[in-house]
């Protein structure tokens, strides 16, 4: 049973985090081992998200299937390629490739060296103090409507930064976003969209690792900490739209340097373990 309520504890930190620009999977490594309940593993981690993508894919479901819909048709019926939805389904695959190609390229890293705390504390600052820097010197004046093949890629390419724990992936993308000129709800909404193949392709890889030597947890705990995550992760997409719309991302830099300098003090102190 104690397994179930590591699970429901887990799930929460998912679903609260997973779309913040503090990094979902550095919560997940640093707070269980604040608890004594050890390192989750990487596929327990990439599994659950799958649980905040399933949120994602029913809360922006109208503007998926349109998107769908329209790319598909202009495979077929080139007067549609134009459209911004037919292009904006090419700019989601393009901008996949990036974290997909290197996340399997890279996986005996990431399952390993990519976890320790010393990293992770210290991606949480530099990636922070970055998405500060983003959000104070991006200009706003660009929307989504006006994203090119080259802003997509870039995009892309910040958000495969993320397969190291700290970064975050919503982070990443929206640094980059308000680099290249995106107002914050434009920036948010397209790093929703982007996360999902890479999101839900990495989920289902790792899902033969689920119950394994290197797992703690098995079926039914990762289960329910990816039934919790899709609940609260629902609720917060809702809520980091409304906020982003009439706020900065200050907030959420104080707290990963904040975050970033405690793992690391924590772990030079010898009260976790690296």
């Amino acid at each position: 049973m104690w397994d179930f309520f590591e699970a429901v504890i887990l799930g929460l930190i998912q679903g609260l985090t997973e779309f913040l620009p503090i990094s979902s999977s550095a919560h997940l490594r640093i707070f269980p081992e604040m608890f004594g309940w050890g390192d989750p593993g990487a596929a327990f981690t990439a599994v659950i998200q799958i649980g905040t993508e399933l949120a994602v894919l029913i809360y922006f479901r109208k503007d998926i299937v349109r998107i769908a819909s329209m790319w598909l048709r202009s495979l077929v019926k080139p007067e549609y390629r134009g459209h911004l939805d037919a292009r904006m389904g090419w700019y989601i695959i393009i901008g996949s490739l990036p974290i997909v190609v290197l996340g399997v390229l890279l996986k005996d890293l990431i399952e390993r060296d990519f976890r320790s705390l010393w990293l992770i504390g210290t991606t949480l600052i530099v990636l922070g103090i970055v998405l500060g820097i983003a959000d104070r010197l991006g200009s706003t004046d660009k929307q989504l409507r006006q994203i090119t093949a080259r802003d997509a890629v870039l995009m892309g390419l910040a958000q495969a930064c993320a397969l190291v724990p700290g970064v975050s992936r919503s982070g990443a993308t929206l640094s980059m976003g308000r680099f290249l000129g995106y107002d914050r709800e434009a920036a948010t909404r397209y790093a929703f969209l982007l996360a999902i193949p890479a999101v839900v392709g990495a989920g289902i890889f790792e899902l033969k690792d689920i119950g394994g030597e290197t797992n703690p947890y098995g079926w039914g705990p990762t289960l329910v900490a990816t039934i919790v995550s899709f609940v609260v992760g629902y609720a917060a997409i809702a809520w980091l739209l409304r906020y982003v719309s009439k706020n900065s991302y200050t907030p959420f830099v104080l707290y990963r340097v904040a975050l970033g300098t405690l793992t690391l003090v924590l772990v030079a102190t010898g009260v976790l373990a690296a």
